[in-house]
């Protein structure tokens, strides 16, 4: 049975309010586009109930806005009653196409920028709603999830301010290290594996794939992201291979160790088609380096599949490793912002991840269970099943 024909079987939390911010509002759109077709689409005896008050909508959309004074100071508003609501906040802390005007000096909104206006636009719900949920697909400050030395643990204080601050729940998609959630243990934090999401969009433009173990394998970069690419491959039914990175720790470049090697373990991948896994591509770097050496070992396909694409060193080494053949697909989820130039590649696929969160929405909005959501192993069976089946 299909998600969207499921019946109805708990009032809702409270009348729903999506809040994206301004680094999610094409996002936003999508979301609230799935949440208005289903909800108007789907039948309970309980609709015409008090409990349902404002249960179907055009938009579930509240106005807001962070407008900036001329020093770059800034205030949260938002634009309509929020009274007795489920709100739900979206934001993208990687969205740095935006800007605001400093001493009229244009500067480009950083990480810690959308964190506060966040923060401004939770403050300005004056605790009002009878619930709030934050759903930041790239945790903010999650990179820095632990402590080496004398070092902030920037993650864990953001988490906690929330939490403080009236937050109920924090949606967040492959989180870089999901034991940042001991730091909130009696609030509600997910974090959600869009592993189907890049199976299926692989399929769809891939039609000649075979996926078993003697044609097809699943790679690790780095022994970090073995848990994530462990799951990916037993899902699949496929063997895993790790690269690991050795690194010169006598020296610092750009903030890091630099990489002096990257050794692999596993079985051949001579003649299979292998998707690497990660959370991330940052500068790319490691990624490519990776692809390579799959290539070298004469791997047949190479699929990049990134969470979180931000390149943070452009497209071109990517576009001379693809004309090069060096690799054939990059897959990553539009939950951070995608510039018009990596939409435009012809190796690049995006993966839509606004039906699952609109998804998690309802259920939570419902008070419903997530587990059947955040297990995508049927769902992923019944793909397989059609692929092999013909079904494309």
């Amino acid at each position: 049975m299909l998600y969207e024909e499921k019946q109805i079987e708990t009032i809702p939390a409270g009348p729903l309010g999506l809040l994206p911010l301004k680094s999610c509002e094409e996002l936003g759109k999508k979301v609230d586009a799935w949440l208005v077709d289903w909800r108007n689409e789907r039948e309970s005896e309980h609709k015409t109930t008090i409990a349902f008050a404002g249960y179907q909508r055009d938009s579930y959309i509240i106005g807001s806005r962070t407008p900036r004074f001329g020093s770059g100071e800034a205030k949260g508003e938002v634009l309509e009653s929020v009274r007795g609501d489920d709100l739900y906040l979206m934001v993208d802390v990687c969205n740095y196409s935006l800007t605001y005007s400093l001493c009229g000096i244009q500067n480009h909104m950083s990480p810690d920028d959308h964190y506060q206006d966040l923060k401004r636009i939770i403050a300005a719900v004056g605790g009002k709603a009878r619930r709030i949920n934050v759903i930041m697909p790239f945790l903010y400050e999650s990179r820095q999830h632990k402590r080496t030395g004398r070092e902030s643990l920037d993650c864990a204080l953001a988490l906690r301010e929330l939490v403080d601050m009236g937050v109920e729940n924090i949606i967040t998609f492959d989180a870089h290290d999901p034991r940042v959630q001991n730091a909130i243990p009696l609030k509600g934090f997910e974090t959600v594996q869009p592993i189907y999401q890049f199976i299926k969009y692989l399929l769809k433009y891939e039609k000649d794939l075979l996926i078993d173990s003697d044609h097809m394998m699943v790679i690790s970069p780095d022994e970090g992201g073995m848990g994530r690419a462990v799951f990916f491959a037993n899902v699949l039914g496929l063997d895993l291979g790790m690269f690991y990175k050795r690194r010169d720790y006598t020296r610092v470049v750009n903030g890091r160790n630099p990489i002096v090697a990257h050794e692999f373990l596993g079985s051949s991948v001579e003649g299979k088609d292998v998707i690497i896994v990660d959370d991330m591509i940052s500068s790319g770097d490691s990624m490519l380096d990776t692809a390579r050496e799959l290539k070298n070992r004469k791997a047949r396909k190479v699929f990049i599949c990134t969470t979180f694409g931000l390149f943070t060193s452009g497209l071109k080494k990517f576009d001379e490793f693809y004309h090069n053949g060096l690799i054939d697909r990059v897959l990553t989820t539009n939950l951070v912002y995608q510039t018009p130039e990596l939409l435009s590649k012809p190796y690049y696929i995006d993966v839509d991840m606004s039906k699952y969160i609109a998804l998690i929405i309802d259920n939570l909005n419902h008070d419903s269970s997530l587990s059947e959501l955040l297990n995508p192993t049927k769902r992923i069976n019944r793909l397989l099943a059609k692929y092999r089946a013909g079904e494309r």
